[in-house]
């Protein structure tokens, strides 16, 4: 396994939409093994879509800590979105800012695993969010694009008394 490289905000990668993976093999697996380690590594990382390593297929991981586990996903689709929230959302992509989005509150998501079979996810809370936003990466957006405000992130203050 490898940690790959996370592109960042200006790279023009990230603002191609991404081809369908034909067919589930020996090759994606290890991208998508790559592409957990990667995001397990990284600072506060839930989830990667396969352009922010620079791969312009439709894959995702995501990882948000809930009883789903890694979820590995090839030519996702959300086929239903449900409710109205928003959220604040940052990015690996993005690494120094945080924005309001507003995104469904359920989603109904559509794809086929690493072993290239299909399989369905209904999702609401932390994992439905994940999934639109690392979605989105397949087509280009970054959670920038749809963002209501857009801000710095904080940094953890120090203790002085410490």
């Amino acid at each position: 396994m490898a940690v790959l490289k996370i592109l960042v905000a200006g790279d023009p990668v990230l603002k191609k939409i991404s081809k369908p993976v034909a067919k589930v093999d020996k090759r994606i697996r290890r991208i998508l093994r790559d592409m957990a380690e990667t995001m397990h590594k990284a600072d506060s990382g839930v989830g990667l879509a396969a352009p922010q390593v620079g791969i312009l297929e439709r894959m995702v991981v995501i990882d948000v800590g809930d009883d789903h586990g890694l979820l590995q996903l090839v030519n996702p689709v959300i086929t239903k979105r449900e409710g109205e929230v928003v959220v604040c959302e940052g990015c690996l992509s993005v690494p120094n800012f945080e924005g309001e989005v507003k995104r469904a509150g359920y989603v109904e998501c559509e794809y086929y695993d690493a072993k290239g079979q299909k399989q369905f996810v209904a999702a609401e809370g932390i994992l439905a969010i994940c999934l639109q936003h690392e979605l989105d990466h397949l087509d280009g957006v970054l959670f920038t694009d749809r963002a209501i405000s857009i801000m710095p992130k904080e940094k953890p203050q120090l203790d002085p008394l410490a």
